[in-house]
């Protein structure tokens, strides 16, 4: 589906109508009419948070009634629970629902509390401020008397402070004078419930609650069933008109408030929160830290204007301008979110990248690979938080070894899924909801977690040239991956290959070869060439080592020269399948039946089609997702094939579109990440079908190509991979330890692009069209030592212009190229 400015335009040029009244601006997020059908995957694109908490955009007076789903979720605030499935008990952890403190009613005289499905509205828009991470909303509403009452809130969660949010409601009476009764609330009494298959598994992960008032402070407190995390809230409610009377519960407190309204002249209700928990640092406790934040917090002007300022400085960083109307709006609302779920405030926090943002309860806030789509952007705009994220891993480090040592396998092995502490929390059982079966889920097999966190640290280095890192901890983390993954290949003494056996690769359609007893897959080739990869980096970065360091790091790790011998043996000869001139996905996929593509036209979830049927993806050639095309989206053409040649295997550059090619034919897209990487590994070959993949990857959240589950939260890893499509492969960006390389191959309805970039702790500026390639320094940081440009297009010439002098900097910063 590709975005316009009033339709949607789907793949074969048909046009669909708009749903919801949805209309976006370059810098706006508009929803000009109530539709209780598209409620909540509005309130998932209008989440407001800031990299330490979030708030879905549900309305203030809604519960979670079916059609609302209010929803604050605290990163890394996870608990675990035992349910009952299919006759077994089943452990799910799970990011935490917290204590909501949304709630604000309101009532005209005489009537009960508005709600939109019983008031009669007149007017209503929402509009989600992308610039300044503000949410308004008006409303103007006839109640049972005829009274005519017009509603605008703001609201904001800080940036500015990640503790502190605010709601700010005026009332205006159009054609009356009285009492309007209002109430705000801290409800404690919610559960995990959002994702309507999950629902048959418990979400009641907060008990021993209990709530106060100080002095004009209220709060709440909570705590964690399992891993005893206290979450606390705060409110301070301004009216003008005194402190209102508290109607107390122990899941539940308010203060209820009348304010008197005159004809024509509005009233101002500010509700300002804050929110702690147990893990934060610096505090006491949870509550009284609350409480105080809460007291101190300012006015809701000065807030505002804080708030305002510190998304200003995360856009200078952020800015990505694509000379593209309808692609601007969604990439900067792509780049929201992200921030709002890895921001600045991040890099303090022990967390890792949930798939789903903190935006809902799908995947139940997990942390998989999706890392991999989102460091490189971070990388040359926020390394500090990628940083934080790669030492997420890293402190879980122990755990990955016990997992490793488990299977009796060296080194450390990532789980698929995981939260809190690095176990692995993959579920054992999976609900297909188009038969109602529960199957066996397999997908703890997939192990290529690991090689996603290597990869990342490799490329952290890159970007940064930050030794330090590599000293303190990345080389550990990157070694003890590669050893883990050494272990996984075994040598056959038949051929003398080494392979790897009983895995799940990155397509989760296979996951057992037809009719076998037990599940995993031989030779996936994406594992193991991405392993071979990885023993080379491990083995450089070794080398790149101080000498007392590496000394220091290979004792500690007793890692001695026959083991690092081995390594060799493996990059020399591990095993790669091959038919019909392509490589094969893993042994044994040429002998699979080719399946009937026109009767499963626009099915993406084949799997549950087929499943429903009594059938399985097993015995077909078809993929869920990318899976051997992985490998080029991660390595260059020429570093692919030169991994082939060192195997001994074919490598010629046809080989590369040819499977490129084959596997596109064969693929459903079910993953919102398939169509980010078929976008790129199309760029240089095939710029219009790459522009096609680009659009639809942009609008996977927006138009809800998956069928509902953008209200489950959004796609952060395919919203992060746009930007990074954008940022590195149509700019052909390369970064090396001695300067960087630009390749840029726009496609044709992207005629310009502009970014900055921090590379080697320098700030440069890139503005790049079809004829012409800026490069401006931004700041005083250390000089590159080499900036090159290609061009391998024949299509254009090419003018190229480097400004690095330091009498050019000026000239940079006074053209607003600066970050």
């Amino acid at each position: 589906m590709i975005h316009r400015c009033g339709t949607f335009v789907d793949d074969e040029g048909g046009t669909k109508r708009e749903p919801a009244g949805a209309r976006m601006t370059p810098w706006t997020l508009v929803y000009d009419r109530f539709d209780p059908v598209e409620e909540r995957r509005r309130e998932t694109l209008c989440t407001l948070g800031n990299g330490y908490f979030a708030t879905r955009g549900a309305a203030p007076e809604s519960s979670a009634d079916g059609v609302h789903y209010p929803g604050t979720y605290v990163a890394g605030c996870y608990n675990r629970l035992t349910s009952r499935v299919a006759g077994r008990a089943v452990t799910n952890e799970e990011l935490v629902n917290v204590p909501n403190w949304l709630p604000l009613a309101f009532a005209t005289p005489g009537c009960a509390w508005f709600h939109t499905g019983t008031d009669t509205l007149l007017d209503f828009r929402q509009t989600l401020d992308l610039r300044h991470g503000v949410l308004y909303r008006l409303l103007r509403y006839r109640d049972g008397h005829g009274r005519v009452t017009l509603v605008r809130q703001r609201r904001i969660v800080s940036m500015a402070d990640p503790h502190l949010a605010a709601l700010e409601t005026t009332f205006l009476a159009e054609n009356w004078s009285g009492i309007m009764r209002v109430t705000a609330a801290l409800d404690g009494s919610v559960v995990n419930g959002g994702v309507e298959r999950y629902r048959g598994l418990r979400g009641d992960h907060l008990v021993d609650h209990a709530t106060g008032r100080r002095e004009a402070v209220t709060w709440l407190r909570a705590r964690t069933s399992e891993s005893e995390i206290t979450v606390a809230l705060a409110s301070r409610v301004r009216t003008g008109a005194g402190p209102g009377e508290i109607v107390q519960a122990p899941a539940r407190i308010a203060t209820e408030h009348e304010i008197s309204l005159e004809q024509g002249r509005p009233a101002v209700v500010t509700k300002t929160i804050a929110l702690a928990t147990s893990r934060d640092h610096a505090i006491a406790d949870a509550r009284s830290a609350a409480v105080r934040r809460a007291a101190l917090a300012p006015g809701f002007g000065h807030l505002l204007a804080r708030h305002r300022l510190a998304w200003a400085r995360l856009w200078r960083r952020a800015r990505l301008q694509v000379d593209d109307p309808a692609g601007a709006r969604i990439v900067h609302l792509h780049t929201f979110h992200l921030l709002q779920t890895l921001s600045p405030h991040t890099a303090d926090l022990d967390v890792g990248v949930p798939a789903r943002g903190l935006h809902g309860e799908a995947y139940r806030g997990h942390v998989f690979w999706d890392e991999l789509f989102v460091l490189p952007w971070l990388n040359v705009r926020f390394p500090e938080t990628a940083r934080a994220l790669l030492r997420y891993r890293w402190r879980r480090l122990p755990e990955a070894r016990v997992h490793a040592r488990a299977l009796g396998l060296p080194g450390a092995l990532f789980p698929w899924q995981s939260g809190s502490d690095g176990q692995e929390d993959t579920q054992l059982l999976h609900l297909n909801p188009r038969s109602g079966h529960w199957t066996a889920d397999n997908s703890h097999l997939q192990r290529h977690v690991g090689l996603a966190i290597a990869y990342n640290v490799w490329q952290h280095f890159t970007a940064t040239g930050d030794l330090e890192f590599l000293r303190t901890f990345g080389a550990e983390l990157l070694v003890e991956i590669a050893r883990c993954f050494a272990g996984l290949a075994q040598r056959d003494p038949a051929t003398g290959r080494y392979e790897i056996r009983g895995i799940m690769g990155p397509d989760e359609y296979h996951d057992a070869y037809p009719g076998a007893a037990a599940p995993g897959l031989d030779n996936n080739a994406y594992t193991n060439i991405m392993t071979v990869w990885l023993l080379l980096r491990a083995r450089r970065t070794l080398a790149l080592l101080p000498v007392r360091d590496r000394a220091d790091l290979t004792a500690r790790l007793e890692l001695y020269p026959a083991e690092l011998e081995r390594w060799e043996q493996i990059t020399r000869r591990m095993r790669v399948d091959f038919h019909d001139g392509v490589i094969s996905q893993f042994t044994g996929y040429a002998g699979l039946l080719e399946l009937d593509w026109e009767r499963y036209r626009g099915v993406r979830r084949l799997d549950r089609a087929l499943e429903a049927e009594g059938d399985s993806p097993n015995r077909y050639r078809a993929s869920k997702q990318a899976d051997v095309l992985m490998l080029f989206y991660l390595l260059p053409a020429r570093e692919l094939l030169g991994i082939l040649r060192r195997l001994g295997c074919p490598h010629e550059p046809e080989l590369v579109p040819r499977t490129v090619h084959y596997y596109l034919r064969r693929t459903s897209h079910g993953s919102t990440l398939s169509a980010v990487v078929h976008a790129w590994v199309l760029s240089r070959s095939d710029r219009p079908g790459s522009w096609r993949f680009f659009t639809e990857a942009l609008g996977s959240d927006v138009n809800d190509v998956q069928g509902g589950t953008t209200s489950e939260g959004v796609h952060l890893g395919a919203m992060a991979g746009t930007l990074d499509l954008v940022q590195r492969c149509y700019l052909g960006l390369e970064i090396h330890r001695d300067g960087l390389g630009l390749n840029p191959l726009l496609p044709e309805p992207l005629a310009r692009l502009s970014l900055p970039l921090r590379v080697h702790g320098a700030w440069l500026t890139i503005d790049v069209d079809h004829d012409r390639v800026l490069v401006c320094r931004g700041d005083d940081g250390p000089e590159l030592l080499n900036v090159v440009v290609r061009d391998q297009s024949a299509e254009v010439g090419r003018e190229t212009t480097c400004y690095f002098p330091a009498r050019q900097r000026r000239r940079a910063h006074e053209r607003g190229r600066g970050p």
